[in-house]
């Protein structure tokens, strides 16, 4: 949860060097609180707005121009996958013949197509790609790997590896602006 009154704009500023766009959007410290509220999920304009001291007007404007500069790009809920009937959660190390950008492309429009793939990231390192992929038990997962993964466009190598635990972390906005 962010916590304003720990909150030090100066340490901020300090290490906004990779957040200055967003610093020039802000331009004051309310605009940080809607963009901090939002992130934690609080995103009824009526209970954001008495909270920063703006009318629902301001409130709903500054709220817009952090949509449109890109600095908010979404909202949606977390959920429980064991609640909804999802007990496997792979990461999947995927490596690929080439690096050519239309083979990538080719790639991502692929993966963009399943379902149970809820992230695709292109990493640096010994892979190219990792997956995370949600499943309802690991004959799902067997699946989706025999029928998807294995069919994928110019994949050499397929590495799964399957979370045992997750951690509770720090929400992205406390993770960014050093709330706890």
């Amino acid at each position: 949860m962010f916590d304003l009154a720990r909150f030090d704009l100066a340490q901020f500023e300090e290490s906004a060097a990779r957040a200055a766009g967003l610093l020039r959007l802000l331009g004051n410290e309310r605009r940080l609180m809607i963009l901090c509220q939002l992130a934690e999920g609080e995103l009824s304009v009526g209970a954001i707005q008495p909270r920063v001291g703006l009318s629902q007007s301001a409130c709903t404007r500054r709220i817009q121009a952090l949509e449109a500069a890109g600095h908010i790009l979404g909202y949606g809920a977390r959920l429980g996958h064991k609640r909804l009937g999802f007990h496997v959660t792979a990461l999947v190390d995927i490596t690929l013949s080439t690096q050519a950008e239309e083979d990538l492309a080719r790639f991502e429009r692929v993966v963009a197509e399943i379902d149970g793939i809820v992230e695709c990231a292109l990493i640096s390192g010994a892979h190219d790609y990792r997956l995370k992929i949600i499943a309802k038990d690991l004959d799902d997962y067997e699946r989706l790997h025999r029928e998807h993964l294995g069919r994928l466009p110019g994949v050499t190598t397929i590495s799964s590896s399957f979370v045992l635990r997750t951690v509770p972390t720090r929400s992205e906005a406390d993770a960014l602006f050093g709330g706890s």
